[in-house]
């Protein structure tokens, strides 16, 4: 028999999650590539042990519509996973061929377990609420930039807070499920789920997140490359993060808006951010106001966007599943492939070009949208 949420008990358990799993998250995207690099790896292969997870969360979706239910067992199981993958970055991150594969079991675990997360979170929160929750994520995203950017020295020291904070992970997604009131549907139920009917949306979403994948996977050795220290870099991964921070907890009266709007506001602004880099690459002020920009290109975005799809699909887990599949599954592995391939001096610019074609392909959504109304 499911509890009843009660918020005093439900929001810090999840607020602790969201901490630790984006503090691995920062872990992992702040300070892995440098160190892979460090390792020895090529920027085209760091490009494609980044591609590797992305497009683990992209096949996933289409697995759990046919064959799997994502239940509470499913996700206790992702979760696991997860340590062991990470785990296994130990043993394996000096062979490129087995970190690999170690990359696209992790890949696999946290494809499933945020999903799950963020529905049980939708659908027991108002939006005001969700925000202020979710910003424990952005908290852990930037102490770990801050930390790791002051003592990190050792390769491998990265490795070993990753370790640990999906280890705790663990320890507090394990506690959610006690929360979960969702019906869980079996797999052959959600064969009537469509993607073709809003396919403008999701080329939309898969293209914004293609124009991340420098920024994601190279940031930090973008900016270093250009005179700016470890240190500076980890401060404005942080600077972007409170701008988020202050995002996540003010913006509930904007989701009352038409989110499509604030969606499509939310592109252009990261184009502008994306040209920012390009043009003016070595200044700390400039770069500056690029990360302030972070409140909108991601904080904003993201929450109106698994917003809107919510509101979209009656089959709420599959539906977050496909975004985060689509989205941060296939939209971030051909980002981090291609900001592989095109790393240099006009990497942004590319990047602020295909964000704008995500724009575009929206309005098409916005318009086929209003005219079957």
């Amino acid at each position: 028999m499911k509890l009843k949420v009660r918020p005093e008990f439900f929001s810090p358990i999840l607020g602790a999650f969201y901490f630790f799993y984006f503090a691995l998250v920062g872990v992992y995207v702040i300070f892995m590539p440098k160190v892979l690099l460090e390792l020895g790896y090529s920027t085209i292969e760091v490009g494609v042990i980044y591609a590797a997870a992305p497009f683990m969360r992209f096949l996933l979706p289409f697995i759990f519509r046919h064959y799997i239910a994502l239940t509470p067992k499913v996700y206790i199981l992702s979760l696991v996973l997860a340590v062991i993958s990470t785990l296994l970055f130990l043993g394996t991150v000096k062979s490129f061929g087995l970190y690999l594969v170690a990359n696209l079991l992790f890949g696999a675990a946290v494809g499933i377990s945020l999903p799950y997360v963020e529905t049980i979170a939708l659908a027991s929160l108002t939006k005001t609420s969700y925000g202020k929750i979710r910003l424990w994520g952005s908290l852990g995203f930037m102490g770990i930039a801050l930390w790791l950017g002051k003592v990190l020295e050792v390769p491998y020291e990265a490795l070993y807070y990753l370790n640990a904070a999906t280890f705790l992970s663990l320890v507090f997604g394990t506690l959610l499920v006690r929360y979960d009131t969702t019906v869980h549907s079996a797999a052959q139920d959600d064969s009537a789920f469509s993607l073709s009917k809003y396919w403008a949306f999701w080329v939309s979403v898969f293209l914004m997140q293609v124009g991340f994948g420098g920024f994601y996977n190279f940031f930090t050795i973008y900016e270093t490359s250009h005179g700016i220290s470890l240190e500076m870099t980890s401060w404005m991964w942080s600077f972007g993060v409170v701008c988020e921070i202050v995002m996540l907890y003010f913006q509930g009266p904007l989701l009352q808006r038409n989110l499509l709007n604030i969606l499509q506001f939310a592109i252009l602004v990261t184009v502008i951010r994306w040209m920012i880099l390009y043009l003016f690459p070595g200044s700390v002020p400039w770069t500056f106001a690029s990360q302030s920009l972070h409140a909108v290109s991601f904080a904003l975005y993201h929450t109106a966007s698994i917003t809107y799809v919510f509101s979209l699909y009656s089959q709420k887990k599959l539906a977050q599943q496909f975004f985060l599949g689509i989205a941060f599954g296939l939209g971030g592995s051909v980002g981090a492939i291609l900001s592989g391939q095109i790393y240099g001096k006009n990497m942004f610019l590319v990047e602020a070009c295909i964000t704008f074609m995500a724009f575009a392909v929206l309005l098409i959504h916005q318009k086929r949208k209003e005219a079957a109304a």
